[in-house]
């Protein structure tokens, strides 16, 4: 397995050492342990051609990658391209205040990437020293890191299989490589609540399936779904599973819902992780800052569930007026609040106050950002550079 770190400030970090591919134990028929990744045996090769980074007006999502090295080669027959062998994390390295730079809660990345690697029967890893790896890259780019409020730079490990043959099975040559990008604020001119289509004709993920997995293969399937809701008017899928309609998720991120409670309190509702739902680290924040006591202006009376959620429930409780808010949580927006729902023909409406927000999600969005970028000091944020 060969580590490859590419960098968005068009140099190459390319460790020295190439690893023992994956190999099945000719006894077990399992997959062999790979050698560790270690950080200390990186060796960085410095580009000659560097490029200043784009000013903030031009940085689009995704979008402002440079590789002075090109491309790499790979053969028509690889296994990621057939079999879609591919895997992925999404990270954001923050410039602070005090202009330190910081990654958040990154060991939750490495533990999931490690989990989606062995739901592919692709080489597992030491996630400490893949970090430290990760961490060099920032520091080598960290003028690439914006200092403007509400940018950061985009990190993204990927993990594929890169044997050059055809049939199914464990590939047994892997490459990790990781591209990071500059990028803005989500909602450039400020909170803008989304509509959803609940669609009843396609679904995201099914019990057994790999929908708790942040595999390539989960997301093409829902490009599809996208593009019939936007031309219904909707900018995102609800993604409902089953004759009961559960909700799931919303487009690509996790989903909460807030009921009022008949004792006059109010429920902060999340689907569990049934293996169906991506265990996402927004989404652990989310439910770890409600239920803390700590956040302030978040209502003293509030419930954290993580329990089922029907479209029945939703409707009823929309007739009895004890819808507060529904948002999406996840990387790249933090929260996404929601104002309606598309279902069965009609529409669902939710509240959203003046700039979009709920009582709930507002103030958790305020202190989750908080403590990404530094302005609220937390153990959740680990340094990268001083």
């Amino acid at each position: 397995m060969a580590l490859r770190l590419a960098s968005p400030s068009a140099s190459w970090a390319l460790g020295s050492a190439r690893y023992k591919s994956t190999l099945l134990d000719p006894l077990s028929g399992e997959l062999a342990p790979l050698a560790d990744i270690e950080a200390s045996k990186l060796v960085i090769e410095r580009s000659t051609s560097l490029k200043a980074r784009p000013a903030a007006k031009d940085i689009k999502f995704g979008h402002n990658f440079d590789f002075a090295d090109g491309p790499f080669a790979m053969e028509p027959s690889s296994t990621v391209l057939h079999y879609a062998q591919t895997l992925f994390e999404g990270m954001k390295a923050y410039r602070e205040n005090d202009k330190r730079v910081t990654l958040f809660r990154p060991d939750m990345n490495m533990k999931r990437m490690n989990n989606s690697a062995q739901r592919l029967a692709l080489p597992t890893f030491n996630g400490d020293e893949v970090l430290e790896c990760i961490k060099e890259l920032i520091r080598l780019d960290k003028d690439w890191v914006p200092a403007e409020a509400g940018y950061s730079l985009y990190v993204r490990p990927t993990l594929i299989g890169t044997q050059a043959a055809i049939g199914v099975g464990p590939p047994t040559d892997a490459m990790l490589f990781v591209i990071a990008c500059p990028v803005g604020p989500y909602y450039p001119q400020g909170f803008k609540p989304i509509a959803l289509y609940g669609t009843t004709e396609y679904i995201r993920a099914a019990p057994g399936g790999t929908g708790a997995f942040k595999l390539g293969a989960n997301y093409a399937p829902g490009i599809t779904a996208q593009r019939e809701a936007a031309k219904l008017g909707y900018e995102q899928n609800l993604w409902l599973h089953g004759p009961e309609h559960y909700l799931t998720e919303v487009g690509t991120m996790n989903m909460f819902i807030v009921f009022k409670t008949p004792d006059g309190g109010m429920e902060l509702v999340t689907p569990p992780l049934d293996g169906m739902i991506l265990p996402g680290v927004t989404r652990d924040s989310v439910l770890k800052l409600a239920r803390s006591g700590a956040v302030p202006n978040l209502p003293s009376n509030i419930t954290v569930s993580e329990r089922p959620v029907t479209m029945a429930e939703v409707k009823t409780a929309s007739k009895e007026g004890r819808l507060v808010e529904l948002f999406g949580a996840g990387t790249a927006a933090v929260i996404s609040p929601v104002d309606r729902i598309g279902y069965m023909g009609e529409d669902v409406h939710f509240p959203t106050g003046e700039d979009g927000m709920g009582p709930v999600s507002r103030p958790i969005w305020k202190e989750l950002v908080g403590r990404q970028t530094g302005a609220i000091k937390s153990d959740w944020s680990v340094i990268v550079t001083e």
